[in-house]
């Protein structure tokens, strides 16, 4: 039978028998797959070091009759080594995964995986915080699933403007002018940063990063358990 080869990161690992288990991977161009590891358990396998959790890997398998498959080779291309040195960042990071297992289907878009590993590079850097990683993963989950808020148009169709502030209706994804509403200018304009392709390195630069991510992560919070089964 023919190996196939493809990038993986781990998204699950049970383990089934006295030495094997079975490896749950997102991959960029094969989907969601369900690989027996056979004697990964075991001292001396050569499949255990390429299926760590947070990390990415190069991996071969073959394809089997049912839902699980045979993984045959498994080569480590990058561990986030700095995760796992910071226990607040090891627990978002297990949330994120688990989270992307739930929502993906067994052919989700590549875009992500290209979500996940951008997450775990970001986590893994020390500079960014971890807060901005996590509103950043979930503005990126949103806007996959097509749930992207309307950061132009008032509920009204009105163009937003600098000078109001406003309310935001979860249902409709919109903001509401309102002389009592808690989001300014400054908070819609990091929301466009979040939404639009900026990673999450850039988006450390900004100034006043605390106070915007103090208004605009309990939104962005209610966004995903308005319309993404968490």
């Amino acid at each position: 039978m023919n190996q196939i080869n493809t990038k993986g990161i781990v998204l699950r690992r049970t383990n089934f028998g006295e030495a094997d288990r079975i490896v749950t991977l997102l991959t960029p161009d094969q989907g969601k797959l369900r690989l027996m590891a056979k004697g990964v358990r075991k001292i001396k396998s050569k499949l255990a070091g390429g299926i760590e959790l947070f990390s990415t890997s190069n991996i071969s398998f073959i394809k089997g009759r049912g839902e699980i498959g045979t993984l045959v080779s498994s080569r480590l291309i990058e561990f986030y080594g700095n995760i796992i040195n910071d226990i607040d960042k090891v627990e978002q990071g297990y949330g994120f995964i688990k989270l992307l297992d739930r929502v993906t289907e067994d052919m989700p878009e590549p875009e992500y995986y290209e979500l996940l590993e951008k997450t775990l590079e970001a986590l893994n850097r020390s500079t960014v915080p971890l807060k901005l990683v996590t509103i950043w993963f979930w503005a990126q989950l949103l806007k996959l699933a097509g749930h992207t808020p309307n950061l132009k148009l008032d509920y009204t169709g009105n163009n937003l403007e600098t000078t109001k502030v406003y309310f935001f209706d979860f249902e409709t994804m919109h903001f509401t002018s309102n002389e009592q509403g808690k989001f300014s200018a400054s908070d819609i304009k990091f929301l466009r940063l979040l939404f639009d392709r900026h990673n999450p390195d850039v988006l450390s630069r900004i100034q006043n990063l605390d106070g915007l991510l103090s208004d605009s992560l309990p939104l962005v919070e209610t966004m995903l358990k308005t319309h993404i089964r968490i």
